[in-house]
């Protein structure tokens, strides 16, 4: 994502941009978006203003190079746990990597990509777009998964990973949301487990 300038950046400037972008992202996963300032991020940072504005010359450009930065994040951390799972039992122990990172912290936040979704995607289109385009990768990511369990001869022919992927990943953010509320990763489990046992019911006898 572009800052203010299109001059070349030195790399000082490239690590302070860098440490702005990731102070800026802990504080949205942690506050909330719209509950956070740039001051906060500012201090966050150990920036000066002119700094900060050197970099972003407002909120909404700083929140696209979160969203920027998160995405890439959150994807590639899915595609490097999803990439092998080739058995139901894998899938489970995806499923449990997801619940326990989320015990970790109560059940608070949520999902780094949901929760920015909740908050901007009805006032900022670019935004939208942007998130809708990173969660749909992660949807890819579990149809492709899917897939190969049926290539695999795992799940029968009959089950349809569009489905199946779709629907798993609505339990989850679903589950990053409930979670959230009761401040416990139990609503969280028992959405994945409903998820996985219906995709189970495909699994070739």
């Amino acid at each position: 994502m572009p800052g203010t300038s299109g001059t070349r950046r030195t790399p000082r400037g490239l690590e302070t941009r860098s440490r702005i972008v990731d102070s800026a992202a802990k504080l949205f996963y942690a506050k909330g978006v719209n509950a956070t300032t740039l001051d906060d991020v500012r201090l966050a940072s150990s920036t000066s203003k002119s700094q900060l504005y050197k970099h972003f010359e407002d909120k909404l450009v700083l929140i696209h190079a979160v969203i920027d930065v998160q995405s890439k994040f959150v994807l590639a951390r899915e595609e490097q746990r999803l990439r092998g799972v080739k058995t139901l039992t894998g899938l489970r122990r995806w499923r449990d990597t997801l619940v326990q990172a989320n015990s970790l912290q109560d059940g608070s936040y949520g999902c780094a990509l949901g929760a920015m979704s909740v908050e901007l995607s009805d006032n900022d289109e670019q935004s939208r777009q942007a998130l809708n385009a990173s969660i749909d990768a992660w949807r890819r990511m579990l149809v492709e998964m899917l897939t190969r369990l049926r290539i695999l001869g795992i799940l029968a022919e009959d089950a349809n990973p569009q489905r199946l992927g779709t629907g798993l990943l609505a339990a989850l953010q679903g589950g990053y949301v409930l979670a959230q509320n009761a401040h416990s990763s139990e609503p969280m489990a028992v959405a994945l487990d409903m998820a996985l046992d219906h995709i189970e019911s495909f699994a070739r006898s």
